[in-house]
Parts: structure tokens; sequence; C-alpha cells
């Protein structure tokens, strides 16, 4: 007799197989849609900007290009991706602890305060993608020296209205139309992987085409590529092995009466992560990064000197503070979002309510207090952690030759994406697989 994998028999249950399926269709039609482009845009202009002399907008195109999964250097109706819902959903969560009303009625009634938080979700993402949508056009607009990139013109009077309304509605139609076909993944494909299947999907995409202009040096390609590969192989094992460290805290849960007896205490573990935040605290530096360029996009209007186009050059990407700045701000998110999410959860009350206690520690506030200076703690190295992946390629670029267009192929965003969707997926398919009756079948030798 030996024992056999479960993923042996991944095929044959038929409802993990209808998934799967449905899964893989949704993600053709999701990278058919991204070919589709957006009215009025001259994509040929928008390809030039990867590779454009001017290295601040080169790099902040790339980096751009990357949140929206490669869509931008096509600039379809998907170029804003899935990202201004994520920044809804982020924005609410963040606004449950200082809204006290919002905050109970999500302890009081969970499911209805879950309903509650994803439709006022869905309405706040429509104007985020709204003003990605003016944003994006405006900050490309300024990056083009010469030409213009709108074949129509772009404002919101006279002959322009027209134009510039459809350009944008195709835009956010786009971004509702990936969230839409992200949620069809969760309920009918891989369960709760929808939106993160959709950017996985795009990151993927784009990998070969950024290893292919590695290749395309024809003086340093092959040995580039293999060095490249052997940085994207070690981050990858760093990143599965912070993401599964664990800090158990020992909890005690009461006994229980059976009968006339009592049962003995029941000591278990709490387990703490090390990253908490996942590639959240990456978003949030990103994006903020990426605004005073924005804002300074609107005043440089080609010029090359000036406080303006100094701001442009430094969120931009060229300027050599750009990294520290990156990582500082990654390092201080996965503080406060980590802090956040953790208040949230309210260990501390959970704890009481079931009669558990950790050894030497007073239940309740407390508990949660103990509970919170733990978690920063730990959060302390993987938060540095996060912080060095994130500038990871830009200390690369120090020792190779590495080009803006190829500059982001390892991403730090795009690795921990890749890697979180790849283990939450197989553990889904895994639980699948056991809740069908395949777990660890015994075969006959």
């Amino acid at each position: 007799m030996k024992r056999s994998s479960a993923w042996r028999y991944l095929w044959k249950s038929e409802d993990i197989r209808k998934k799967l399926i449905i899964t893989v269709l949704l993600l053709v039609l999701y990278r058919l849609a991204a070919n589709i482009p957006v009215p009025g845009i001259n994509r040929t202009v928008i390809a030039s900007l990867a590779t454009s002399s001017n290295t601040a907008a080169s790099n902040l195109f790339n980096l751009l290009d990357l949140l929206s999964g490669g869509t931008i250097s096509s600039f379809s109706i998907l170029a804003m991706g899935v990202y201004p819902y994520i920044t809804a959903q982020i924005i609410i969560q963040l606004l449950v602890p200082i809204i006290p009303a919002l905050e109970r009625r999500i302890k009081d009634d969970q499911r209805g305060g879950r309903i509650l938080m994803e439709k006022w979700t869905m309405y706040l993402t429509i104007p985020m993608a709204l003003l990605s949508a003016i944003g994006q056009v405006n900050i490309f607009n300024s990056m083009v020296t010469s030409g213009t990139i709108l074949v129509t013109p772009f404002g919101f009077t006279g002959a322009s209205l027209v134009p510039t309304l459809t350009l944008l509605f195709s835009m956010v139609a786009g971004t509702m139309f990936g969230i839409w076909l992200g949620q069809l993944i969760s309920e009918y494909g891989i369960p709760n992987q929808g939106l993160s299947l959709i950017i996985f999907a795009g990151i993927v995409a784009k990998i070969p085409t950024k290893l292919a202009s590695i290749l395309a040096d024809k003086t340093n390609g092959w040995w580039m590529l293999i060095v490249m590969l052997i940085v994207i192989a070690l981050t990858i094992f760093a990143i599965v092995f912070v993401q599964q460290g664990r800090r158990n805290v020992p909890v005690l849960f009461p006994g229980r009466r059976v009968g006339n007896r009592m049962s003995m205490p029941v000591r278990s573990n709490l387990p703490l992560m090390v990253n908490m935040a996942g590639m959240i605290p990456l978003i949030f530096a990103q994006t903020i990064l990426s605004f005073p360029a924005l804002i300074a996009s609107y005043f440089i209007q080609g010029k090359t000197a000036g406080f303006w186009y100094g701001v442009y050059s430094i969120f931009g990407g060229s300027h050599w503070s750009y990294p520290i700045l990156y990582f500082l701000f990654v390092v201080g998110f996965t503080f406060f979002y980590t802090d956040v999410l953790f208040t949230q959860q309210n260990y501390g009350d959970s704890l009481k309510k079931q009669g558990a206690q950790v050894p030497g520690v007073v239940r309740g506030a407390p508990t949660q207090k103990y509970l919170t200076k733990v978690q920063r703690r730990i959060t302390f190295p993987g938060a540095f952690f996060l912080g060095f992946v994130a500038v990871l390629p830009y200390i690369l670029k120090l020792f190779l030759p590495i080009s803006s267009s190829t500059l982001f192929v390892i991403s730090a965003a795009g690795l921990l994406i890749v890697v979180g969707v790849v283990r939450d997926t197989f553990t889904i398919i895994e639980t699948e697989l056991k809740v069908h009756g395949y777990d660890e079948s015994i075969i006959k030798g």
C-alpha cells in the first residue's frame, strides 16, 4: 500500500474541474479585453513613453504599467486594472475604526456589516476610477514633449467635451468590467481569488515581454537573464519564508464540563503573522509617491528646470532619493496598516468571550495591549524586509546594466502578488480536494 497525493485526482472531481475551466476562460476573456484600445488615444506614442529619454517619465510610466498589469503600454479600456476598487476597499477599511457607528454596526452584525462595506466600496470605486482616468491622461500628456497622445482634444468645454466623456466612460467601464470578471471568478471559479487572479494574470502576461527585452541586448542579454532569474528565485524563496513566518502566542482555553467531570484546560497557540499587511503597504507607498508627480505634471509643460520639474523628477522615480523615500514609506505603512488590521480583529475581546487567557496576562484590554506589543515587535523585521524587497530593483540597477523598461521585471509588488496568489490558490484547491474526499487517497501498490 502507498499514499498518493490528492492532486493526482484534480481533474476527476467534476465540480473542481468545472471551477478551473470557468476560471481559465474568464482570465482569457480578461486578457482579450485588455487589448481593446481606449477611443481617441494614439497608442504608438503611448508605447514610446516606455523607452523615453526622459528618465522620470519612463520610470513613472513603467511603474503605472506594472500596477495595471501591462495594459497601460497599449492604453486599453483596462488601463487602470482593478486598482480603483482596491484603493476604495482600503479607504473603507481605514474608515471603520474612525467612524464609531460603522464599527459598532460591523461588530453587532458581521454579515450585514460586510455587505454594507462591499456596497460602499462599489460606490466609492466609480469616483476613484474617474479621478484615476483623468490623472492618467493628464500625466501622459505632460510626458510627451512633442505631439500629443490624444487624437481627440482632452477637455470639458466646447468640441472636446463629448470625446473626453467617451474616453473617460470607456476607462471607467473597463475597470468595472474587470471587477465584475473578478467577482464571477470568486463566485463560479476559484473561491475568493477573483481580483487577485485578475491582477496576477496581468503581471504574468507582462513577464515574457520584459524578459525578451533583456535578451534583446546582444552583449549582456544571456548572462543578464541568468542573473535576473537567480535573483527572482532567491527573492521568491525569501518572500515565501517571511510570509509563512508566525509567532505562536500560548493561549489557555478553559476546561469543559462533561457530565459530572470537568475536563482539563486546553493549551493552544494564537499565531501572529510576521507580515500581516501583505502587499497593501506597497500599493499605499506607490500611490502616494506618484501623487506629487501627478500634480507636478500639470505645471512642468516640457520644462527641464524649476521647482515643479524637481518634484516631478524626485517622485517620478529618476532621483536618487526616490528609493529612500519608497523604503521609508513602505516600512511606515506596514506598521500603520498592521495596527489598523490588528485593532479591528480585537483578539483581546474575542479571547475574553471564549473564556481563554494568555498565561500571565489579564483578560480583555490588557490582553489586546500585550498582543499589540508582540505584533509590533514581530512586524519590525517583516516591515524592513518588505522595504528591502521594494527597493531591490533600484539596488540592482546600481550594479547591473538594467534599463528603465526592464527595471520592474522583479518588482516587489509583482512578486508578492504572484507568490501570494499561487500560494493561496494552491491552498484553496487543496481544501476543495479534501472537501470532495480526495485527501491522500490510499492506492494499492
